[in-house]
């Protein structure tokens, strides 16, 4: 399993309903396990972006239906980021010519 980063923010609409956010977080939770992808953990920040999740997902397309079925929601918009490992890192850097 691959590991991903979702950065998001809230809409105009996720920020008029803010005190539902983690109402929604569990029904996002449950839309990623119905695609096979999992949640590993969900932050709320400071600063430039509203929050990040942590999936894990089989491949780009699971988590790309992910995010476009967050989109439809309407309350975030998302930028995910595919996140290696160390281990990963280093199988990377062992396929460098």
């Amino acid at each position: 399993m691959a590991t991903y980063i979702s950065l998001w923010n809230f809409t105009d609409q996720g920020i008029r309903a803010v005190k539902d956010t983690t109402k929604r977080a569990g029904i996002m939770k449950e839309m990623a396990q119905k695609a096979g992808v999992t949640v590993k953990d969900i932050f709320w920040t400071l600063g430039a972006y509203d929050g990040v999740v942590i999936f894990e997902a089989a491949d780009e397309e699971a988590i790309a239906a992910v995010g476009l079925a967050l989109g439809a929601m309407g309350n975030v918009r998302t930028q995910s980021l595919r996140a290696f490992s160390l281990d990963e890192m280093k199988g990377v850097l062992g396929k460098l010519p």
